[in-house]
């Protein structure tokens, strides 16, 4: 196993270089300069200004030059300096936003694998039933509608007619103010819709997922065989059928790793959340390169370790799979 886990992890350096290389060519590729929305709307910006801004950014540099120099930041761990006017390390902008999404995303997540797996479970075992369609049209509602369509409108209900939660931001103007318990209630209820419609769609679908695997496994014969013996179904399903079920979703967990750090840019966005979808919205609309590319960077690196997790975990919650050393 230590074998395998090391040379995953070397093969893991080219793939990160590609990635970022890629990514480092896309972004640059794209239209617009962080020195002409700095530039543009100031009539008294001259050409050697921005010419100026250019040399300070390196942009003047060929796109190998620039590359290259980032890559050298990488390697000493320095995301570099954000492009926008308060010159701030990439690296502060990123961990002052870290919290909240890890918070919304680790809530939603555990949320959507608490409902999901059971309710997959349920399908299987009571396949055609009246739970397993309603179950049905919940997935089929769950990937038909647009989630953000969605949050405005929960939004308007709960928010402006109800008034019972917030919808924006996460925490009331006057949090400091509130005593400890009060406080922590004003969180919840900021964190519910955010919470709830991230949870939404990856909900619906992890539980058809789940109910497919649940499906096939159950037709297997050692499945017949354990009924056979003379086990209750409960010992059936939740010993041996559960556990080989649950081996396609954990690869389904190790790529979710990413989403708990790259946060959600929709929601974010729709409920002014200061996280980590928020600011790489705003960095890509103000073309601040360096925040990009840390923000792409963190999650090409979890989506590799979000992988190599998932083999591992497949080698431990199942004694057929065999890692070769």
């Amino acid at each position: 196993m230590s074998r395998y886990i090391a040379r995953r992890l070397l093969i893991m350096i080219p793939l990160l270089f590609g990635i970022t290389l890629l990514s480092f060519a896309v972004i640059h590729l794209a239209p617009g300069s962080p020195t002409d929305l700095q530039t543009d709307l100031n009539p008294k910006a001259s050409i050697e200004a921005k010419e100026r801004l250019r040399a300070l950014y390196d942009l003047d540099k060929p796109f190998h030059v620039q590359y290259f120099l980032w890559l050298k930041k990488i390697l000493v761990l320095d995301l570099g300096t954000s492009f926008s006017p308060d010159r701030r390390p990439v690296s502060g902008k990123i961990l002052e936003r870290l919290p909240v999404t890890i918070s919304i995303n680790l809530l939603s997540m555990v949320l959507i694998f608490a409902a999901a797996i059971p309710i997959g479970v349920l399908s299987a075992v009571r396949q055609n039933s009246l739970f397993d369609k309603i179950t049905g049209v919940f997935v089929f509602i769950g990937f038909a509608m647009p989630t953000f369509w969605l949050a405005l409108l929960l939004m308007i209900l709960f928010g402006i007619h109800l008034g019972w939660l917030p919808i924006s931001g996460i925490r009331s103007i006057n949090h400091e103010y509130l005593p400890l318990v009060d406080s922590w209630i004003d969180l919840a209820k900021h964190l519910i819709l955010p919470v709830l419609l991230s949870a939404f769609g990856g909900l619906a679908g992890l539980s058809r997922y789940m109910r497919s695997n649940m499906l096939e496994v159950i037709r297997q014969d050692y499945i017949t065989t354990a009924r056979a013996k003379g086990l209750s179904e409960t010992t059936v399903i939740c010993r041996h059928a559960l556990r080989n079920a649950l081996l396609p979703v954990i690869t389904i967990l190790g790529l979710s790793v990413p989403g708990l750090i790259g946060g959600s840019v929709i929601f974010e966005t729709i409920f002014a959340i200061p996280g980590m979808g928020q600011l790489f919205y705003m960095s890509a609309m103000a073309r601040d390169y360096p925040v990009i590319m840390g923000i792409l960077l963190i999650g090409a690196v979890l989506t590799l370790l979000g992988n190599l997790l998932a083999d591992i975990s497949y080698a431990l919650a199942d004694p057929r799979i065999r890692v070769s050393r």
